[in-house]
């Protein structure tokens, strides 16, 4: 038993004519014989008696009419929900704050004029591991990764771009030993934060002090005051560099590059939506 024959059926039960049936639903008449066969077979009833020419319906038939409005109702209910949950579909995606704040607001524009309907989540993803995790369980439908490369066989991922990343102090700040500096970072677990945290410790390099910070605008508000140094994504301090209140502050060590890629599980079912914000993200990174 099928959407299709019950809707058939009550065509037929209500019209009593297996021609008209045929001719509203655009079937031969076999057609429309073989599936209220089909039905009476199913269901182990006789559904309509032949009384000359005309058809009616029997008290099994009538009594299958109600169920079958009622089924029919409920699968029409059905698809409309659906069709709505779709309209009103949303977007789960994790990034790191600096891509939020500075690379995502133009792709999240241009996604918005093409999809308005679609809402969009953002959660905080610092690096490859947490993205996998939360791509794993669903969590997240798509993630900007900024991290040092690393291979994830789970993930189908396409590279954006390069992430330069600079010490930054005022530009009258006085350079000593970093030893001696008060040192401006991230919260803990940033990519970037754990990758110089890592060399620091294998270099037996501690800075004076380490102030955390939750947001990136304070650490440049307080390393433009003269509270210590940072180390950021240049597209974060570009602003500041040109106008001159921040400069580098070089160092002789390189840290191996960040880059930011853009992932999702690859065994995950890419809607046209989806695949439409990841090209519109491609084509954002695009220098």
């Amino acid at each position: 038993m099928d959407s299709k024959q019950l809707q058939t059926f009550l065509i037929a039960a209500k019209t009593l004519s297996f021609t008209q049936t045929a001719q509203r639903l655009d079937y031969a008449q076999s057609s429309i014989t073989a599936q209220i066969k089909a039905l009476e077979q199913e269901l182990g009833v006789l559904l309509f008696e032949r009384l000359g020419k005309r058809i009616v319906l029997t008290e099994e038939g009538k009594h299958l009419q109600q169920y079958a409005q009622k089924m029919v109702e409920l699968e029409q209910t059905m698809k409309k929900a659906m069709r709505n949950e779709q309209e009103q579909m949303v977007l789960k995606v994790g990034a790191q704050e600096s891509q939020c704040v500075y690379r995502l607001p133009s792709i999240l524009q241009q996604f918005q004029q093409a999809y308005p309907q679609v809402k969009i989540i953002f959660k905080p993803v610092h690096t490859t591991e947490i993205a996998k995790e939360l791509l794993q369980t669903g969590a997240l439908d798509i993630a900007f990764i900024t991290d040092t490369y690393q291979e994830t066989v789970m993930l189908q991922r396409e590279h954006l771009t390069e992430e330069q990343l600079v010490f930054v102090c005022a530009f009258n700040h006085k350079r000593q030993p970093l030893s001696m500096e008060t040192l401006l970072l991230t919260e803990a677990g940033c990519s970037y934060r754990n990758q110089l945290e890592t060399y620091l410790q294998q270099e037996k390099v501690m800075p004076q002090q380490v102030i955390e910070f939750a947001s990136i605008e304070a650490i440049k508000q307080c390393v433009i005051a003269g509270l210590g140094i940072t180390y950021l994504p240049k597209m974060v301090v570009e602003r500041e560099l040109h106008n001159g209140e921040l400069i580098e502050y070089p160092l002789s060590f390189i840290l191996a590059p960040i880059h930011t890629d853009i992932a999702w599980h690859k065994d995950k079912h890419v809607q046209p939506v989806l695949q439409d914000f990841i090209t519109i993200a491609k084509q954002g990174y695009r220098p």
